[in-house]
């Protein structure tokens, strides 16, 4: 992992801001969903994307019934 030498606090309500750099560097947009996972005793943090509950893919993510489905999946299933 790559240290930024960026420090932020927690505010009281358990907030923290990121660094506009690390936002554009990341692509991350205000309203974005971020995922958060825990490996060990670290706090990682990754922007959401979509992706087939089937194959994982993220490309071509097609919403059926409130499920993520790619094109390829929904195609072999007879979706489309």
């Amino acid at each position: 992992m790559k240290s930024t030498g960026i420090v932020r606090k927690v505010d009281e309500l358990g907030r923290i801001v990121l660094p506009i750099e690390l936002r554009r560097t990341m692509n991350i947009d205000v309203k974005d969903a971020m995922e958060i996972y825990v490996d060990g005793d670290q706090i990682v943090l990754k922007k959401y994307e979509p992706s087939c509950i089937f194959c994982g893919s993220a490309k071509d993510i097609i919403h059926y019934k409130g499920k993520n489905v790619c094109s390829a999946c929904a195609h072999d299933l007879g979706l489309y």
